[in-house]
């Protein structure tokens, strides 16, 4: 048995001085020390092997739950504190680096991206299936989706926020080594494109799905061109190869046409629509037929269909040709015969291109079918970069100097946090991609961005809404955090030695706001917090304060984005609330250049008093936003009042001069002033900042912008008179039409105000006989006419009054 005061980790007594006294405490301990022998069968081991013998180390262990680890506690006595029976925390010796179980050239982080309804997260889910991740197909339909779990997303079979998951895969035959895939599963709705937005900021490749029928759309165009901004390289997945009207070669003349991207086909489909049977590989020049029974684990390596022979031919030649144009050797080689590029060769070019951004490979299938999904992911594996193939991140230190960070674990710790999530069993899971370094859970971490220090609490890897607990995460890897309190969307996470600020996310401006109330007085305290969680996790999520009505505003990127916040605060936080009819977010800006207008503002009261003076130019900058141009010459401003005038501007660009609303676009020149030598202060140069600019406001003749949504319906051919007639009396712009494949009817594209297209579903429901379908994303910024800026305008005062 052991003795009394003995530590609970090893059997060593401890000295009588260093005993504790007799009594109630001490059988507490006794009892406790009973319990971790029963529960913890292994805290004696471990904390031998953390303190070498453990027989002498004069220490009472106990076992932390919430870490599964031994932690020490020593009397500060021993620490020369002059005191017993009292315990500090000690840190725990530091542990050994697990090897890396995957090397980092066998990473892929990949997103599946996708225009609404083109079968993103079905592909999800047979990757799911076929790399062992989970043992039956989850479909979307039955609201049975793994990476759907919230529970908005089961019932409306869309999906809303990102899911992450990890899948180990060794090539649909076998033949290559395990390659860990990071997924990332995002929506298509373009509500919610701040999702992709956050996720295209720290993925190294993706994987573009299209509808093989309704081909490029326009949240596909949005996608692509956030892709771009981040320099993503990416795969194209032609779906849906199984439906009626489904034409591969078109989705690749319009990725060209509207996209501008190479398209390079690396696969033909065998058959089409209800006969689609399977794939062409070009590079094998082998035919690929998936078995239906054993739900397409199965397939086999076949000759070419007769009939698809020579167009084989004439795409692999294409295909071989954007390979060759990887390097002057290869493309010599190709031109001596064309014949002469080996397998290899073909493979290794076309990823060199890809990874460049200069190709996109093609491929198809149909997921829901269990057809050609494998050899997308044989693809991502082929093409897409690891880690390691993807330039060094760049950033800034603490002083404002260039900073890089190389993808490897010999580097300092940097990890940027792209993503907020509240769990309810573990509270808030901060979402991280790690760039460079070695992170243990337990660690220290500076928070670059706000210069704070935060300790890594938990890591865990998730899968959809699942969580696994892991000890440490390394260059590569994306995890989420537990116990990181003061982080938000695009914070830099780094080692407190090495700082390093990484480029910061940008996010769109909400087009849409509505009031919102809590049905009752138990729920107003509730509901501000709801708001304030919900705003936390979604950066393109709003929530503001009327000043003069007192109202709870809230802001978005559309209806249905506002509908699931409300959804979301009634399920998970308990909070009714009454929401008010949907209001556009407009924006003001001004015409033409208003120069030499000053601001002053003296204030005598005896004693001290207040002054400060500025004059500036105020010109338009369309489409930059705000900037600030110190042009103070012969110091008539001193320097340490100038970020003051700035700030005074900043703060009144938040209610513009026509309506209250943000002021965007404008340049302003500071150019001269003056200061008084005791009563100027920077709250003086604050407030004539904010005079002159309010003042040049109304002499550049101000405007009112409106948000201009990108209009598609699919209307069958008979009622193209009505849809045409509606979006013209909606001041609509038709842009454009064509048919839709399979004689499906006719495409009409159009920009039209989003203030025009409230209640546009019931209309074109009405108009259309319940045949037509529409999508519409936001644009860009308008100027509003004179008589809807002037009726904008006078509704607000009208509220105001």
């Amino acid at each position: 048995m052991r003795a009394a005061g003995a530590c609970r980790a090893c059997p060593a007594p401890l000295p009588p001085e260093r005993r504790p006294r007799a009594g109630f405490f001490a059988r507490r301990r006794a009892r406790r020390a009973r319990r971790a022998r029963r529960n913890e069968p292994n805290a004696r081991a471990e904390h031998a092997g953390r303190h070498g013998s453990g027989l002498d180390c004069r220490c009472i262990a106990r076992i932390c739950k919430s870490h599964e680890q031994a932690l020490c506690f020593k009397s500060r006595k021993s620490n020369g504190a002059g005191r017993t029976g009292r315990a500090v925390f000690v840190q725990s010796h530091q542990e050994v680096h697990v090897p890396r179980k995957t090397p980092i050239e066998r990473y892929r982080n990949i997103g599946i991206s996708a225009h609404i309804d083109a079968g993103k997260t079905t592909t999800t889910e047979r990757i799911l299936f076929y790399t062992g991740v989970s043992h039956k197909i989850g479909e979307v339909h039955d609201g049975a989706a793994t990476m759907d779990w919230m529970e908005q997303e089961q019932e409306r079979g869309i999906t809303i926020t990102s899911a992450a998951t990890t899948a180990f895969w060794k090539g649909m035959a076998g033949n290559y080594p395990e390659h860990r895939i990071n997924i990332i599963d995002t929506p298509g709705h373009v509500d919610f494109t701040i999702e992709v937005e956050r996720s295209m900021r720290v993925l190294d490749g993706a994987c573009m799905v299209y509808d093989s029928v309704g081909g490029v759309q326009p949240q596909s165009e949005t996608v692509w061109r956030q892709a771009n901004k981040y320099k993503v390289p990416r795969i194209a997945f032609v779906n849906k190869m199984d439906r009626v009207g489904a034409d591969f070669f078109r989705v690749q003349r319009q990725i060209g046409e509207r996209l501008k991207g190479v398209a390079v086909p690396i696969q033909i489909p065998v058959g089409a629509e209800e006969h689609f049977q399977g794939v062409v590989d070009l590079v094998k020049m082998k035919a690929i037929v998936w078995d239906d029974e054993s739900q397409g684990v199965k397939f086999t390596y076949e000759d070419i269909p007769a009939n698809l022979v020579e167009l084989a031919h004439e795409w692999r030649e294409k295909m071989v040709e954007a390979a060759a144009e990887a390097s002057e050797e290869l493309l010599e080689k190709y031109l001596t015969d064309h014949n002469s590029l080996t397998e290899d060769e073909i493979k290794a070019a076309l990823r060199k291109r890809t990874i460049a951004n200069e190709i996109v490979p093609m491929l198809c299938g149909s997921a829901f079918k269990n057809k050609g999904v494998q050899a997308m992911l044989d693809a991502v594996i082929d093409y897409l970069p690891s880690p390691a193939d993807v330039p060094a991140i760049l950033g800034h230190d603490l002083d404002d100097k260039e900073a890089e960070r190389h993808p490897s674990d010999d580097e300092p710790f940097s990890a940027l946090a792209f993503k907020i999530m509240t769990d309810p069993f573990v509270g808030q899971l901060i979402f991280f991609r790690v760039y460079s370094g070695v992170v243990e859970s337990g660690d220290t971490l500076l928070n670059a961005t706000k210069d704070k220090k935060e300790r890594l609490g938990r890591i865990l890897q998730m899968h959809a809404n699942e969580r696994k607990e892991i000890k440490e995460v390394r260059a590569g890897d994306i995890a989420a955090a537990v116990g990181l309190k003061e982080a938000t969307t695009g914070d830099t996470l780094c080692d407190p030695g090495k700082p390093i600020i990484l480029e910061k996310m940008e996010f769109p401006e909400p087009v849409i706001s509505q009031a919102v109330e809590p049905k009752t007085k138990a729920d107003q305290e509730k509901m501000g917090l709801a708001l304030n969680r919900l705003a936390q996790e979604d950066p393109s999520f709003r929530v503001q304060t009327d000043e003069e009505s007192g109202q709870t505003i809230i802001s978005g990127m559309g209806e249905l984005h506002l509908e699931i916040i409300v959804d979301r605060m009634k399920r998970e936080f308990g909070v009714e609330a009454t929401v008010g009819k949907p209001q556009v977010a407009y924006r003001e800006t001004v015409r033409t250049v208003a120069e030499d207008v000053e601001g002053k503002f003296v204030k005598q009261s005896g004693g001290r008093g207040q002054y400060g003076h500025a004059v500036i130019k105020l010109e338009p900058n369309p489409g930059k936003g705000y900037e600030f141009l110190d042009e103070i010459k012969g110091g008539v401003i001193p320097r340490e009042f100038i970020p003051a005038v700035n700030k005074g501007i900043e703060e009144t660009l938040k209610s513009g001069v026509l309506a209250g609303y943000p002021v965007v676009d404008v340049k302003v020149h500071l150019t001269f002033g003056s200061y008084h030598d005791v009563d100027s202060n920077e709250n003086a140069f604050r407030m004539a900042g904010s005079m002159a600019f309010k003042e040049a406001m109304r002499r550049a003749k101000p405007v009112l912008l409106e948000p201009m949504m990108a209009v598609e319906v699919e209307t069958p051919e008979d009622f193209m008179g009505n849809v045409m007639g509606d979006l013209s009396s909606r001041r609509g712009i038709v842009q454009g039409m064509e048919d839709i494949a399979g004689g499906g009817g006719k495409l009409v594209r159009a920009e039209v105000p989003l203030a025009e297209m409230f209640g546009y579903s019931t209309s074109l429901r009405s108009a259309t006989q319940g045949r037509a379908t529409y999508t519409m994303e936001f644009k860009h910024y308008a100027e509003t006419p004179s008589n809807v800026s002037e009726a904008v305008i006078n509704a607000k005062q009208v509220g105001r009054g």
